[in-house]
């Protein structure tokens, strides 16, 4: 076998090299459901995004000989080490042939990338932060992934582990029928009644004569609720113009709800369709149809994922949580909707998946984030690896 060489992606031409392993690897795999690579190519920073507004990033390709084995984007993100105060850097993208010493060598460039920029730990797989697509899937193979959850190869956990990485936080996917969710728990329905006495919260979808302003209701109160999450990082305004942009052709305005309190807004959920049927069906082109295809595909999707129900802190640990996700059951009913899946959900929170699982959901997929301290970058069990390189 040839050398294993790993070099910093700075031409189209590498650009081009990166998007098309991704294809290569799964293009046989019946699980695999393709980006949309014009958002692809943005999160990667092939194109603008504004998080890289405040962020710095460098993808690097493994080759072996002529041909590209492997890919990974080192991350530098500092509205986390701001909002943290520590030095944690980031790896995304991760995609590689089952070949330890290319997976080596790729791990090995991001993390001395990272080490020269003063982190001192590296955590990921995250596309490129926790507010967009995150983790390492370790258990549920047998189904394909719904819309903006991430899918791979089993044999990542092997590649990543032996570089030294360990895990450092678990997030689960559940499902249920939208039937069983409509019957809730005796319990957890008199403490949502309670609460809607209590504070006399009322509930309301998104707006279609006002829907760009109340998705930025929706973002603003997603930012303000989870500030003690673990590894969060709240999203600029430019983000959350971005993310707006994005849903506004997304979203089931009857899919979402909005908990007010005396007129104010102070819970925000929403249902997003599983659109990966239809994505992988244009081959995640959106050009130059098949954005129609996504729309007028949609009332035929079966499947929804309930992504959030968030409540402004002053106001959680009350049943509000309850009061805004509760609309959105017999509403997906009516749209013909059959399943729904609660992802993701930190194995750290232990609030929401008490209730979800009370609510009849069982768990059917984990996804891994991991650390490593970047003191040695390749560990002693190693091989030494081939020098990276770098193009002109």
């Amino acid at each position: 076998m040839s050398e294993v060489t790993c070099l910093a992606v700075e031409t189209r031409r590498d650009q081009k090299a990166f998007l098309e392993l991704e294809r290569r690897l799964y293009r046989d795999d019946p699980n695999w459901v393709p980006p949309l690579w014009d958002e692809r190519k943005k999160l990667v920073g092939f194109k603008p995004h504004p998080f890289y507004e405040d962020a710095e990033a460098q993808c690097f390709l493994a080759k072996r000989g002529d041909g590209v084995v492997g890919r990974v984007v080192a991350i530098v993100n500092h509205a986390h080490n701001r909002t943290h105060k520590d030095t944690i850097g980031f790896f995304g993208f991760f995609e590689c042939e089952d070949d330890q010493e290319a997976a080596t060598a790729l791990l090995s460039a991001a993390c001395d990338w990272l080490r020269d920029r003063n982190m001192t730990v590296a955590r990921g797989p995250v596309h490129p932060s926790l507010n967009y697509e995150v983790g390492l899937l370790v258990d549920g193979f047998d189904s394909p992934p719904t819309f903006l959850i991430t899918y791979n190869k089993p044999y990542y956990e092997k590649l990543i582990q032996s570089f030294g990485f360990e895990k450092s936080q678990d997030i689960f996917s559940y499902e249920a029928s939208i039937d069983i969710l409509s019957e809730l728990d005796p319990k957890m329905m008199y403490i949502m009644e309670e609460s809607m006495k209590r504070f006399k919260a009322t509930t309301r979808p998104i707006r279609r004569s006002h829907f760009k302003e109340d998705v930025r209701i929706f973002l603003n109160i997603y930012n303000q609720s989870l500030k003690q999450t673990w590894g969060y990082v709240p999203m600029s305004e430019a983000e959350v113009d971005e993310q707006s942009n994005g849903l506004k052709h997304l979203l089931v305005p009857e899919l979402t709800s909005i908990a007010e309190i005396d007129g104010k807004p102070v819970g925000a959920g929403f249902g997003l369709l599983d659109y990966n049927p239809i994505i992988r069906r244009i081959g995640g082109k959106l050009l130059p149809f098949g954005w129609l295809h996504l729309l007028l595909g949609r009332k035929k999707i079966k499947r929804l994922r309930l992504v959030s129900a968030n409540v402004l802190p002053e106001y959680q640990k009350w049943g509000l949580g309850l009061v805004t996700l509760y609309p959105i059951v017999p509403a997906s009913i009516d749209y013909g909707i059959t399943v729904g899946e609660f992802s993701w959900v930190l194995e750290s929170n232990q609030l929401s998946r008490g209730t979800i699982t009370r609510g009849g959901a069982t768990c059917t997929k984990t996804h891994r984030i991991y650390d490593r301290p970047i003191v040695d970058v390749v560990p002693e069990n190693e091989q030494v690896q081939p020098q990276a390189e770098s193009t002109t």
